[in-house]
């Protein structure tokens, strides 16, 4: 589903998640092959805080990618890689075992003859499709990408489609810097 309210093409949007007021929007977006965690709010100055690149606001994924890298594979990711000419901020990266994740609809297109595995990647930039391209610089494109959080809130055990209104004290946490 794409991460807004509507759609020219008719693809599913948020509006068909819940009956959200007219003054929420999403901060910042999930491009419409991606899963996890997205932020709705009716606060500019929260999607101001947590969007602007000054603040380096923390994002972590879970990210399959093809083939299997080694450790000196993520290196590039640590010290930026050059995207549309521009490095990108150091990321944090590190292979995982297969985490525990709902079913994808539709499923992960898999190559029988090529290998997969899973990376743990984190970010302070938000950059359009940002993982992804930084995967695919590395040599290792993104099969499945889960953002899982942003700050301190967590995907948890939230599944697809799922709504949950934040605590006071979550939406401290986000306005803390």
């Amino acid at each position: 589903m794409l991460s807004q309210f509507t759609d020219p093409s008719g693809r599913p949007t948020l509006k068909q998640l819940y009956g959200f007021s007219e003054d929420i929007y999403p901060v910042g977006r999930l491009d419409f092959d991606s899963e996890g965690l997205l932020l709705l709010t009716n606060d500019k100055s929260i999607n101001s805080l947590l969007l602007s690149p000054v603040n380096k606001t923390e994002k972590e994924y879970l990210v399959q990618v093809e083939g299997i890298p080694d450790p000196d594979d993520l290196l590039p990711l640590y010290k930026g890689v050059l995207i549309e000419g521009r490095k990108t901020l150091p990321a944090e990266a590190k292979i995982i075992s297969a985490p525990q994740l709902p079913v994808r609809v539709p499923p992960v297109r898999i190559r029988k003859t090529v290998p997969d595995s899973w990376l743990k990647i984190i970010i302070s930039e938000g950059r359009n499709r940002q993982v992804r391209k930084m995967c695919a610089k590395t040599g290792f494109p993104v099969l499945r990408l889960v953002r899982i959080r942003i700050k301190n809130i967590v995907l948890g055990s939230m599944l697809p489609g799922e709504v949950k209104e934040l605590s006071d004290k979550e939406v401290k946490g986000l306005l803390k810097r």
